[in-house]
């Protein structure tokens, strides 16, 4: 097996052959290498890194269990040190079991990304590795502590208990500027929960959702493509705010923010146009 390098944590060294590496120990400071989701070595050149003294908005990923594409996007925008949150919009995690009929269930909120790993390894480690799922598990325990559920999510509500979370600087106060979805049943998931909540905090964010697959390498591709569009709106929000300064851009009012959502259907063409394979939707909303 190899390693990851966006997710660098010790592992401990083997002496023989075994069907699955254990889980990793809990993280503490970021180190060059990680086992990936397929167990590669290779050392990727590193992406693009938004520098911390810019102005950055705060993403939020979203699938439907909170295990494959959302986590995988929620780590390239972190490493890109873009603040991010993620969530999943079904009402329990499920994950492929032993056979179709039998899929592994878990609850949000609660059950840990290393308790599913632990468990899944006890049941079937050769099964669970052979199909990726304990080196996804592997990844996810190292970007937050477990799955949680969009529709659970309070706006506003302060995530000072996720400050070990990668990309959890600048998502303190609870709030979002984009979310992006992976799957347009999420998409419809997240806008009619969103007008459920009742936009109390009179804050515009924009809801796009990026087609992905829900298997291992299209969340990579998908997390890449995702990665590319949040850097596009970003870059083009700083420029808004650089010109006309940043009054009313919380509250959705003032030049700075009416530039940028008017710029926002132009980002999202000339985005697709990148990614002609990744069918993509797009709506204002309130949180």
């Amino acid at each position: 097996m190899s390693a990851d390098p966006r997710l660098a944590r010790s592992r401990p060294q083997q002496q023989q052959p075994t069907a699955v590496p254990p889980p990793p120990p809990p993280p503490a400071e970021p180190q060059p290498n990680v086992m990936g989701m397929d167990g590669t070595t290779n050392t990727p050149p590193p992406g693009p890194v938004v520098p911390d003294d810019k102005f950055k908005l705060k993403f939020c990923t979203i699938c439907a269990s909170n295990q494959n594409r959302s986590m995988e996007a929620h780590l390239q925008l972190a490493s890109a040190h873009l603040p991010t949150i993620s969530f999943g919009t079904g009402s329990l995690v499920r994950l492929p079991g032993p056979t179709i009929t039998q899929p592994n269930v878990y609850h949000f909120n609660s059950t840990t990304y290393r308790a599913i790993h632990t468990e899944l390894a006890q049941q079937n480690a050769q099964l669970y590795a052979q199909n990726g799922l304990l080196n996804m598990l592997s990844r996810n325990l190292n970007i937050k502590s477990f799955p949680e559920r969009f529709q659970d999510w309070i706006p506003g509500k302060p995530r000072l208990d996720h400050a070990e979370d990668q990309g959890a600087p600048g998502t303190e106060a609870g709030i979002v500027d984009v979310m992006i979805t992976c799957e347009e049943r999420c998409f419809d998931a997240v806008l009619e929960d969103l007008h459920n909540k009742g936009g109390r905090l009179n804050r515009p964010v924009h809801v796009f959702n990026v087609d992905i697959k829900d298997n291992h390498e299209e969340a990579r591709v998908g997390g890449k493509a995702i990665l590319d569009l949040a850097l596009s709106l970003n870059e083009a929000a700083a420029k808004e705010r650089e010109v006309h300064g940043e009054s009313g851009w919380t509250g959705g009012g003032g030049a700075a923010r009416d530039g940028f959502d008017e710029k926002v259907p132009e980002i999202l063409a000339a985005w697709q146009e990148r990614w002609p394979n990744m069918p993509a939707l797009w709506s204002l909303a309130w949180v």
